[in-house]
């Protein structure tokens, strides 16, 4: 089930077997090209029409009544209830360390310069549904929204055949005060939130995960709208010397396999006798594991054992990776911080597993997928602002300077640009 590689002797094996990409087979791309057209096109006839034909149900309503929302939160198990509350007290308080400041600053001779944050106006939430329901979704993506000061947020989500949301959803809604929630899915729900419909509003920035045809359509409505990244199959490496705990890693490398055959879940160790331990509990554990299935066809496929003859070699082999999640399984992670460059979030420790990223500890679970950690950041507050830079040029300075700024239009051959400076220093 899980292969033990090289590093140094089987690249070509590795990389083979570790490839990730972010390209689409080309029938994808066609179905979500009509549904961008059709959406673009017709509006709310056309995003009822493949509501019907991908969710199995004709709407009547497409979005989320008040009472539904409260119903779902009034049924909720309350302990359930205090749960989402904590996490997203601990999440919103994390994003608020990220909020960003206007600043402004003078010159010599009355100039001002600055820079100006300001929140986006309008930002759809995307929650994934369907077979599964994923509240701390609805957390996540909410957070950050509203510590920028996102003025009206939506949220849509798919709903059954029976025009259902799931009530979890509905409830981590209520927690994080998302009103304004939607029972669409698909391609079809980022188009009609990209460009607008009679009864859909067009929004500013679009965030969150899906499969295929979401991430698909997000990609092909950038530039009409903002987006947060193109999200791919899960992913986690795992750094651990010989002292790790071989269960602890297996259940981590599960919990990410778990997701889909295509998540990727890799360890990466100098110690062989780690490796061959990890090896044999991953075949002894699966069995017991209510998605074995996935879990085996996912680590055959897309996982890894990695022998290196270093720390330091180990931080470079995670570094070609550049994964979404990086757990550090060695008695001082804190030494090795500084040689690791790329990956969406780092875990500290043994006891720091994913999961408590996942769900409770604060930072955003929205992280960099297929490598995109080079250069790609998790979802934030930051997502939500835009910058606009300020520029008051004092009449004293563009006397002082106005002859040099007219001599570097001219250089570029742009006339009207040096003329709309000499304009001014004729008056003066």
């Amino acid at each position: 089930m899980l292969k033990i590689y090289h590093f140094a002797k089987e690249q070509a094996a590795l990389r083979e077997q570790l490839g990730r990409t972010v390209s689409f087979d080309p029938e994808a791309a066609r179905t979500v090209d009509d549904i961008l057209h059709r959406v673009r096109s017709e509006g709310d006839e056309a995003v009822l029409d493949f509501t019907e034909r991908f969710q199995g149900v004709r709407l009547s309503e497409m979005k989320v009544s008040a009472e539904e929302i409260e119903a779902a939160y009034a049924v909720a198990d309350q302990e359930f209830i205090g749960i989402l509350e904590e996490a997203y007290r601990n999440i919103t308080d994390f994003h608020r360390h990220e909020a960003e400041r206007s600043f402004f600053y003078e010159r010599q001779g009355g100039v001002i310069l600055g820079q100006r944050v300001t929140p986006m106006e309008r930002a759809l939430l995307y929650v994934p549904g369907g077979k599964a329901s994923y509240p701390s979704s609805v957390l996540m993506n909410a957070a950050p929204a509203q510590v920028a000061g996102v003025r009206e947020i939506y949220m849509t989500t798919p709903c059954d055949a029976d025009g259902k949301v799931s009530p979890h959803i509905l409830a981590a809604a209520r927690v994080a005060g998302v009103t304004n929630v939607y029972k669409l899915g698909g391609a079809q729900a980022i188009a009609a939130f990209a460009f607008g419909t009679g009864k859909i509003p067009k929004v500013d920035i679009i965030t969150g995960p899906g499969n295929k045809y979401v991430a698909l359509a997000k990609k092909q409505v950038f530039g009409h709208v903002s987006i947060d990244s193109i999200a791919g199959p899960s992913e986690v490496v795992v750094i651990a010397d010989g002292s790790a705990d071989p269960e602890f890693i297996v259940m981590d490398m599960f919990a990410q396999a778990e997701h889909d055959p295509d998540a990727s879940a890799v360890l990466i160790t100098p110690s062989e006798a780690l490796a061959l331990a990890v090896q044999e509990a991953a075949g002894r554990l699966v069995g017991g594991m209510l998605r074995g299935e996935v879990i085996s066809r996912s680590l055959a496929e897309n996982g890894a054992i990695v022998l290196v003859d270093s720390m330091e070699e180990a931080c470079r082999a995670s570094d070609t990776i550049a994964p979404e999640h990086l757990e550090l399984h060695v008695p001082n992670p804190w030494e090795i911080l500084p040689d690791l460059h790329h990956a969406g979030a780092i875990f500290m420790g043994a006891w720091s597993c994913e999961t408590v990223g996942d769900y409770f500890a604060g930072p955003n679970h929205t992280l960099p997928t297929n490598g995109t950690a080079r250069f790609f950041s998790p979802l934030s507050v930051r997502d939500f602002v835009k910058h606009t830079s300020i520029i008051s040029w004092s009449k004293d300075e563009l006397r002082n300077s106005g002859a040099k700024i007219a001599r570097f239009a001219d250089q570029e051959g742009l006339q009207a640009h040096a003329e709309a400076v000499r304009a001014r220093l004729r008056k003066l």
